[in-house]
């Protein structure tokens, strides 16, 4: 209870100086670049400068497919997959470097999104209308943003209060009669005050049910999403601060109308954020910033699975499951430039989480962890051509000690045209068993969780060489990469040990990833734009004492965007098309109860179309997602008998629905 009162209390501390102030995008000191990522939009892809190995996604790329939310930011992405985790609430998770969304730092302006029972929705709590950018960086990152980076860091801009007043609309619908509607909207109160509100709601407004299986092809989904953002700057002081509500409901299931006592699968989530970023610049001349972040969050989780019309059937169980998580982070941060060789980053960190589980037996556990920390990072940039950038963290986390965070990462140019970069570090994660995995619950199988809680414990090591190749009148754009990420802890979720079960479980035995990625873009001609990747992915985990190859995992993927902008970019069509890989399928039962193993998927193409027209305060657009029409055979194991033990609609590799036509209205009032 007094980790709630503490973060209640955070929550009114963080509130009360919304009318101080914000940062202004367009100063160039470092610190202030942590308080607020970026100044100017983006129209398209770019890379990253400095030592860390990332590319940011302007607005201009995000437009070229719906990008109802976050999770659909990634669609002409080389690098970032997303997929459903399962067929019964849409689960989603993104996959960087082989590996799951957990192990990507998930950031909005530097502050932590949150993880706990959040963690399979999180990528559709950003509306897609709201962002201005996204950074994406692989390897272990800064040990400023803290030491939860394993695989990567993906790092959400949002629209900024002090941008030119106005109100824009987003409207979006599709054949699957979903419907959406964004307002954005901001004030200049005075030179030095300015505020926006953002609000969100989407619907579906239909259940869907392609291949005739009385099981929803995705849940049928309502969100409301609303937030508040304040900026104040006069002088050398920059304030950020707001609040942020999300109400969402997800129902999937059988089909109500078509059986007496249906299979549901409910989850309602309720979420409240608040933060504030404050920065003040002390010398000028040498860059000499003090900044201050916090963010608290509160986020509640109740979910029902299985027969929730009629609880008192005993031949007919639901299993519940709630779950209070409360986080609180803040950040003070220091930094200085001796002169143009040198510079030093350092601070102080104070992470703490409490969650509180009640779980089908029924039994309620509570975890807390309070985590403080300090870092310095040095930066060494003798020339043009070499940055070295070595940071080092030292933690204590109330329930696993002190552990230390290493990283060093090096940026070479050899000339103007050839690059490389290469980078090693250390992440650790705090786990949450239950909480990130509550949707295995709408399994037939038991759900074991084998063991306590555990701070995972990875390495990660990549190479990297970025290079502009001359090709007659134009440059060709190429990239090859490798990353090696091994685990000395892992929380693993096991199918294969015991096909009757699902058992999450410590690591015994090794785990780790490896990835190749090539990638090439260039412009073909002035309005054409065209590039190709390929990616290997080579992921191995133990699963009862046997190294496995990780199951539902594609082991490559091709891709191929075009990018065509004729009539003076009046027009723009985008072509998105996927090769997904093969991969291995876990061990389980069917429906008549015959035991599969050392079964694969298939290969898949996705093609993706979208045409846009814009016009002078808004644009129209129209596409298609998933034109092969290509969808999973069976996302769900034995439909007609949920309540048995072969029952499972979490062994989702592929896409869950076919073709998908939309529309849409971007204006700007």
């Amino acid at each position: 209870m007094n980790m709630k009162r503490n973060v209640i209390i955070a929550c009114l501390l963080l509130v009360a100086p919304w009318c101080v102030a914000q940062q202004d995008d367009s100063t160039r000191s470092r610190v202030l670049e942590e308080v607020s990522v970026g100044a100017r939009r983006s129209e398209g892809v770019s890379r990253m400068g400095g030592a860390v190995n990332g590319t940011e996604i302007g607005q201009g790329e995000l437009f070229r497919a719906a990008c109802c939310n976050l999770g659909e930011s990634f669609v002409a992405n080389p690098s970032v997959d997303v997929n459903y985790n399962d067929a019964a609430v849409g689960a989603r998770q993104i996959k960087l470097l082989g590996l799951s969304g957990q192990y990507v730092q998930m950031l909005i302006e530097n502050l932590p999104m949150g993880g706990g029972p959040a963690s399979p929705y999180l990528l559709s709590y950003v509306p897609g209308a709201w962002m201005k950018s996204i950074q994406v960086s692989k390897g272990t990152s800064s040990v400023k943003q803290g030491y939860q980076s394993i695989t990567g860091q993906i790092d959400v801009e949002y629209v900024k209060p002090d941008e030119e007043p106005g109100l824009s609309l987003n409207l979006y619908g599709d054949s699957r009669l979903k419907a959406e509607g964004n307002l954005m909207g901001n004030i200049h109160l005075n030179p030095y005050l300015s505020t926006e509100l953002f609000a969100h709601y989407e619907q579906d407004f239909a259940h869907h049910d392609a291949d005739g299986d009385l099981w929803h092809d995705s849940p049928a989904l309502r969100q409301i999403n609303l937030s508040n953002r304040w900026k104040y700057k006069r002088g050398r002081y920059i304030m950020h601060a707001g609040i942020n509500f999300l109400d969402e409901n997800r129902e999937g299931g059988q089909l109500v109308k078509d059986i007496a006592v249906p299979y549901r699968a409910l989850v309602d989530n309720r979420r409240m954020e608040v933060y504030m970023k404050h920065a003040y610049l002390l010398d000028q001349l040498h860059n000499t910033n003090l900044a201050f972040m916090a963010n608290a969050s509160h986020h509640r989780l109740n979910g029902n699975f299985g027969n929730t019309d009629h609880p008192e059937a005993s031949s007919f169980p639901v299993k519940n499951y709630t779950n209070n998580f409360s986080t609180l982070s803040a950040q003070l941060m220091l930094e200085h430039e001796f002169d143009d060789i040198h510079s030093l980053s350092t601070g102080l960190s104070l992470n703490a989480d409490h969650i509180e589980e009640t779980i089908p037996s029924p039994l309620t556990l509570s975890t807390q962890e309070v985590t403080p920390g300090a870092y310095v990072q040095y930066t060494f940039k003798p020339d043009y051509h070499f940055t070295a950038m070595a940071g080092l963290r030292a933690d204590h986390s109330s329930l696993f000690g002190t552990f230390a965070t290493p990283r060093l990462h090096l940026k070479w140019m050899v000339n103007d045209w050839v690059t490389f970069r290469g980078s090693i570090g250390k992440g650790y994660r705090t786990t949450y068993p239950l909480a990130e995995n509550h949707y295995l619950l709408a399994s037939g199988r038991p759900l074991v969780l084998s063991g306590d809680p555990i701070q995972e414990q990875a390495w990660n090591t990549g190479l990297s060489g970025a290079f502009i190749i001359p090709a007659g009148d134009r440059d060709v754009m190429v990239n090859a990469e490798f990353y090696h990420t091994r685990f000395q802890h892992q929380a693993v979720v096991d199918y294969d040990s015991d096909p009757t079960k699902v058992i999450v479980a410590n690591l015994n035995g090794s785990s780790f990833s490896s990835t190749f990625q090539l990638d090439a873009s260039c412009d073909i001609v002035e309005e054409l734009n065209i590039l190709a990747a390929f990616r290997y992915n080579y992921v191995r985990c133990t699963y009862g004492g046997t190294l496995m190859e990780k199951p539902l995992q594609s082991r490559y993927k091709g891709l191929l965007t075009l990018s065509w902008k004729p009539m003076m970019a009046l027009w723009q069509v985008d072509l998105t098309l996927q090769l997904n890989g093969p991969g291995r399928m876990p061990h389980y039962f069917d429906a008549d109860g015959t035991l599969v193993s050392d079964e694969e998927f298939p290969a898949y193409p996705q093609l993706n179309i979208q045409i846009t027209r814009e016009f002078r305060h808004f644009s129209l657009y129209v596409g298609g997602e998933n034109l092969t029409n290509y969808r999973q055979p069976i996302p769900v194991i034995n439909t007609a008998n949920p309540w048995s033990s072969t029952f499972d609609p979490t062994l989702v590799w592929g896409p869950v629905h076919g073709i998908m036509a939309y529309a849409g209205l971007r204006m700007n009032l």
